[in-house]
């Protein structure tokens, strides 16, 4: 029996993050062979979708900042939760959310972890998060047998900026849902999109910039921004934010537009491009961290720092659209949420 811990799981607040936990176990629900045990907190029951779950009762799940940090200092202590999280009849169990909570030595475990961006970019965090971070990412570093990392690239960065031991890592991709990010029947209609919560290493402000420049030759382009915190600043001209947007809009989004583009200036995957490959939708990325590694030559690429280069970039994907999408689908073909769960039970398998 693998047990897989979502306790951490709050809906509509981790982005990338909780689409691969959620389609993980999507996934295992179809291909899986091995007995699951799903742990979750009463904010994330329907996270279960397929496989066997339990309502962690003893975990205080909450959706604020403050009332998660004490969630997770709770389960750090809690009998209850670490009771559910160390039962006998469990081989191993699988922590998604990029860190162990609580930390356990039994059973063996295996931690996904995403990013180490407080290595790579320590303004975004406060100090308090810093510590915080550096005290649980050491833990799960060490307690994990074994860490699933989501590219070659985030590996490397792992190795050289956190210490990971690179035995102990394997890298297994992120998939695309097929189903629902897919080409549409309508015309696209003058506007980019850029999926993205509004933190600094995702690069909004050379971004407006390349815009106004991109707008100058093409007035009728808009930019609709989708992700949280944009509400904490003013856009420009031309730039509407929906905040945060259900998967379903998001895949019409992507049916829609003109392109995506994609400037972050860090990146350990990036499943948009992805999504977007797979939607039809020509695809403008930064030629930074894995992203060149995940989208090969289905993309227009650019420096993240030149707004002038960005702005080159949007002007080509517009004029020039159409060899893009015929590589981007074809890319995306090779990513599957199905493949993703089959090499994550060989990973359970190699911790049994």
């Amino acid at each position: 029996m693998i047990g897989i811990s979502l306790l951490t799981l709050v809906p509509g607040l981790f982005g990338g993050t909780e689409t691969y936990a959620r389609e993980l176990i999507r996934g295992l629900s179809r291909v899986g062979e091995l007995e699951y045990r799903v742990l979750v907190s009463d904010l994330a029951e329907d996270a279960t979708d397929g496989l066997t779950g339990v309502s962690v009762s003893g975990y205080r799940s909450s959706r604020s900042t403050a009332g998660r940090l004490a969630a997770m200092g709770h389960s750090t202590v809690s009998r209850r939760v670490r009771r559910e999280l160390r039962r006998d009849d469990l081989d191993a169990i699988h922590f998604p959310l990029s860190i162990m909570m609580p930390p356990l030595r039994h059973p063996p475990a295996v931690t996904t972890v995403h990013d180490v961006l407080d290595k790579i970019h320590p303004e975004v965090f406060s100090r308090p998060e810093r510590a915080y971070r550096k005290v649980v990412y050491a833990w799960t570093a060490r307690l994990s047998r074994l860490i699933v990392v989501p590219s070659e690239h985030s590996k490397e960065v792992f190795v050289e900026r956190a210490g990971f031991d690179p035995e102990r890592l394997r890298v297994i991709p992120l998939g695309v849902n097929h189903e629902r990010f897919r080409p549409g029947d309508s015309d696209r209609e003058p506007f980019l999109l850029y999926p993205a919560d509004n933190w600094p290493h995702k690069n909004h402000a050379r971004l407006f910039e390349a815009f106004a420049q991109a707008r100058r030759e093409h007035p009728d382009l808009r930019l609709v921004l989708v992700g949280a915190a944009h509400e904490v600043t003013e856009v420009p001209l031309g730039v509407e934010a929906r905040g945060y947007v259900s998967p379903d809009e998001l895949a019409g989004l992507y049916r829609r537009a003109s392109a995506l583009i994609f400037p972050s200036t860090h990146e350990t995957f990036g499943l948009p491009p992805l999504e977007a490959m797979a939607s039809g939708c020509p695809v403008a990325v930064s030629r930074v961290g894995s992203l060149p590694e995940v989208c090969g030559e289905a993309a227009r690429y650019f420096d993240p720092l030149s707004t002038t280069d960005i702005a080159e970039a949007i002007a080509d994907v517009l004029e020039r659209p159409e060899p893009l999408v015929t590589k981007g689908l074809e890319r995306a073909k090779h990513y599957t949420w199905d493949e993703t769960a089959r090499r994550h039970e060989d990973v359970y398998r190699e911790l049994v």
